[in-house]
């Protein structure tokens, strides 16, 4: 198990570029599966699940290369039929949770796929309940394998429905999206995720020849197709990423640029920054955070205490409220947190007490923030990491901390971050792998 060593109190400056986003990779890596003919897509993050995830692409026969750094061409002309049933292709996939929207591209092109339960963050009941209901509105049917923990779903051939989504599922939306699209007649999808990350995958299979409209919608209209052709696809810069650079330059920072980072596409996140007193200035597509002395925290209009709870887009994703917490315990005021859509995402902050931040964990959705209006500092400690996201909000707290911090378990780091301690240190970190 490797290990962060993090000496804190070294401000922080220069400029960042963002990494590929690793939900769409997820997804429109996972779509190349739904043609025989060549997909190139650029700005693939190097991360744990993107490469686990080409790897098992590898692994059912699909022809990979990498052009060049960050892209990679797909050719999915030859899968291996016996392996997609086999006990290892099962075993892989329930240890990578991004291998779950296989299954929407291989039922549409192949007509069955084998499934079990996946693996990823542990933050709490991941249900796929959506996707499933999904796919049996499509005219899918599910069947136990005897002897083995793993369904198996198929359809001989798959029909365009109206469905009401039972929750905006991004996951769900992507994979119901990725069936549909060789369904015969006309597909709606009501309740519909809308991230960018989807808009992403729909203007990617458009270009292959799919037929959907209603992007950046919650009502999706997908008329099926009998193929798809291949495409060039380049990724969006990773949201999420983002908003960790802002939290890293508000609370330790002395002047950091973030380049590219598609203004357009950041939804209400450089707001929910602000809210807690954060400057930003937005720069062309860069966004400029210079060296916050102090930020205070904002009320309502009303004068009551500022909450910031997550929700489906466009509101505020729930994979950056552990970096807002983290920003929170040096500003000054007090700020309500809520977590609504994961059920242990929270439980990390003992980790922030335990360095001194001043928070109350109300149960395991709400936590009230007191700011220390940089009145007290941080102290290092030792720690591990419970999850991705959690894990580089803690990374943010050691860096602006006083002495030194040890992070352990920092595999669920470099899931979703690309050469972490390399882009930091170049920016004054002080960060040592081991």
């Amino acid at each position: 198990m490797a290990s962060f060593i993090i000496e804190g109190g070294h401000l922080l400056q220069g400029t960042i570029t963002p990494q590929g986003a690793k939900n769409e990779a997820l997804q429109v890596i996972c779509a190349t599966l739904l043609t025989e003919e060549e997909v190139i897509i650029r700005n693939i993050p190097n991360i744990r699940d993107v490469n686990n995830l080409i790897q098992l692409l590898r692994d059912i026969g699909v022809k990979v290369s990498k052009r060049e750094e960050n892209t990679y061409s797909f050719q999915a002309d030859e899968l291996r039929l016996d392996y997609l049933e086999s006990d290892e292709f099962v075993k892989k996939c329930a240890a990578l949770r991004g291998s779950v929207m296989m299954i929407g591209p291989l039922l549409a092109r192949m007509g069955k796929a084998i499934i079990t339960k996946p693996g990823g963050d542990k933050i709490g009941r991941r249900r796929l309940d959506t996707h499933f209901l999904g796919f049996e509105k499509l005219g899918a049917t599910f069947n136990r394998i005897e002897g083995r923990d793993v369904y198996e779903i198929s359809a001989k051939k798959l029909k365009g429905t109206y469905m009401l989504l039972d929750e905006a599922s991004v996951t769900g939306t992507a994979n119901i999206i990725m069936a549909a699209v060789f369904a015969k007649g006309t597909t709606t999808i009501y309740n519909a995720a809308c991230e960018p990350y989807l808009q992403q995958l729909c203007k990617m299979l458009n270009n292959m020849g799919a037929r959907i409209s209603g992007i950046a919608s919650n009502l999706l209209t997908i008329e099926g197709a009998t193929s798809l052709h291949g495409t060039d696809h380049q990724i969006l810069p990773d949201m999420i990423e983002v908003g960790s650079f802002i939290g890293m330059a508000a609370m330790c920072g002395d002047g950091i640029r973030i380049k590219n980072v598609s203004v357009e596409n950041l939804g209400i996140i450089p707001d929910a920054f602000r809210r807690l007193g954060v400057k930003i200035k937005v720069e062309g597509d860069d966004l400029w955070v210079p060296r916050q002395k102090n930020y205070e925290i904002q009320s309502f209009m009303d004068g009551t205490i500022m909450t910031l709870a997550d929700a489906p887009w466009p509101g505020l994703t729930p994979d950056l409220l552990s970096v807002l917490i983290v920003v929170a315990t040096q500003a000054r005021g007090s700020v309500l947190f809520h977590q609504k859509m994961f059920e242990s995402r929270l439980f990390f902050v003992d980790k922030l007490i335990d360095m001194g931040a001043q928070i109350i964990l109300c149960d395991p959705h709400r936590a009230v923030v007191v700011g220390h209006d940089r009145k007290i500092t941080l102290r290092g400690g030792r720690m591990s990491s419970p999850d991705i996201r959690a894990g580089i909000a803690l990374l943010i707290a050691a860096m602006s901390a006083t002495g030194t911090s040890r992070i352990d378990n920092i595999e669920q780091i470099d899931r979703g971050y690309e050469n972490i301690e390399g882009r930091l240190n170049a920016l004054g970190a002080k960060i040592i792998r081991s």
